[in-house]
């Protein structure tokens, strides 16, 4: 019966051998004929050689399905593990709730000495030593720690921000005009290393401003140097301006000759180094800006050089003494008298920025009329005041008052001038006539004495 069974599910031998594909292959379906053999104890030897192969097998499977667990025969021959012991077996076997490693690293140690995980203070016997307390800590109590000093943490302005906020407090200054307002603004700021874009910034506003607003900005850059600024910063924003000029002239055409102005009063204010003109020679390529450079120089070589150019702008406005003012208006008014144009009259007094003060003008023009006695004199300064009224230089108020000035002062005038009364009456009637000033301002004009006249036979005839 073995025998049969044997020719009927192996193949043919050669030189005595059973190949293993063969044997596995017959395994499954020889099993229990194989056993029935053994039980009947009739072994042959081909029979013995079958049951060998057999086992053999059995064992190569058992291998091929634990291959890929390389972590557990690794930790077995690290910590070792009996080579007899079969892996396969329960005591070959890895424990899942085990802490060694499953991939062949570390020495199977627990993590931290045991002193780690959760809820765990620290290995045994270990001792703490004090520390510092942390003020970032949530949990630190700054009453148990004394005083606290709050600090104010400002953020650096970049280019744009630094635009926003200075250019305020800069035009702010152009009408307050005082420099330790704007130095206590700036700082108050975290300028950083743009500081020296608020020189730049303001003399940039000047140049589209009139003229009291340039010698402004010369004051402030002579007061923020060494508080705010320094001399090299102050040279750095000077530096970007001379090649930001054909940005600017396209909105200002003189700003070369401004800048050049701007670089002569800051290097006479000390606010930039005397060097800094000495530095651009054989450098510039710009033509504006060596036109600027040229006006700078040709300001500070002249007699004055070292000297603080108060004047370089003239001083704008009403920052003016009254002196000066009334002595800009005469000059106006006899250049007027001369050359008869109107429009550079109305130039020259919108130049001197003192709109409250054309009071004194109207004033200047009647005193110029009397003294003067002369029909064409009358006429034309009737035509300039009707200009102006018309104009909207010198309003209602500003005639009145210059009109009731030389009322109040007539007496005085007749004393040099015998015949102010009647040039007065005769002054009044043309400029009512030309509605330059109303009837009220016309009536309220003074008449002339008796003592004037002479006999009743002189037909009301003036005396000469």
């Amino acid at each position: 019966m073995a025998t049969e069974v044997a020719s009927w599910t192996l193949p043919p031998q050669q030189d005595g051998t059973l190949p293993s594909e063969a044997v596995d292959e017959s395994y499954g379906d020889n099993d229990d004929l194989l056993d029935e053999a053994e039980v009947n104890g009739n072994w042959t030897p081909q029979e013995k050689a079958l049951h060998e192969a057999r086992l053999k097998a059995k064992a190569r499977r058992r291998l091929r399905r634990t291959s890929s667990r390389d972590s557990t025969r690794e930790s077995l021959s690290e910590t070792g593990g009996d080579a007899g012991v079969d892996p396969t077996s329960p005591k070959g076997r890895v424990s899942t709730n085990d802490r060694k490693s499953r991939m062949g690293k570390g020495r199977g140690l627990p993590k931290k000495g045991g002193a780690g995980g959760k809820g765990v203070w620290g290995a045994a016997g270990m001792v703490y030593e004090m520390e510092e307390p942390d003020a970032k800590d949530p949990n630190y109590d700054e009453s148990s720690q004394g005083d606290t000093v709050y600090a104010t943490v400002v953020p650096e302005l970049d280019e744009q921000e630094l635009e926003k906020t200075v250019c305020p407090i800069v035009q702010e200054y152009f009408e307050h005009g005082d420099t330790r307002e704007v130095q206590m603004l700036l700082e108050g700021l975290n300028l950083g290393h743009n500081k020296y874009e608020v020189s730049s910034l303001a003399v940039s506003l000047s140049l589209e401003g009139k003229a009291s607003h340039r010698e402004l900005t010369s004051r402030l850059l002579s007061d923020l140097v060494g508080k705010v600024l320094t001399e090299a910063e102050m040279g750095r924003a000077f530096d970007k301006m001379l090649k930001d000029l054909p940005d600017l002239i396209l909105d200002t055409p003189e700003a070369p000759q401004m800048l050049g102005q701007f670089i002569a009063r800051a290097i006479a204010d000390h606010a930039l180094p005397m060097d800094f003109l000495s530095c651009y020679k054989g450098k510039v390529d710009c033509d504006h800006a060596r036109a600027a450079l040229d006006r700078a120089a040709v300001l500070l070589s002249m007699k004055t050089k070292m000297v603080r150019l108060d004047n370089v702008w003239g001083v704008g406005g009403g920052q003016r003494p009254v002196k000066h003012l009334i002595k800009e208006m005469n000059l106006l008014l006899k250049e007027y008298l001369v050359s008869g144009e109107v429009s550079e009259a109305e130039r020259c007094l919108g130049h001197l920025e003192v709109p409250h003060f054309h009071h004194e003008l109207v004033y200047e023009a009647v005193v110029m009329v009397l003294e003067s006695n002369s029909e064409s004199a009358i006429h034309m300064m009737v035509k300039l005041l009707k200009a102006f009224w018309e104009s909207g230089l010198i309003t209602l108020d500003q005639m009145n008052r210059g009109f009731q000035r030389v009322y109040d002062e007539l007496p005085e005038i007749n004393l040099d001038v015998p015949h102010a009364h009647s040039i007065m009456e005769s002054f009044v009637d043309v400029c009512y006539q030309e509605a330059v000033i109303t009837k009220q301002l016309r009536d309220a004009c003074p008449s002339r004495g008796r003592k004037r006249f002479v006999s009743e036979g002189d037909g009301g005839v003036i005396k000469h």
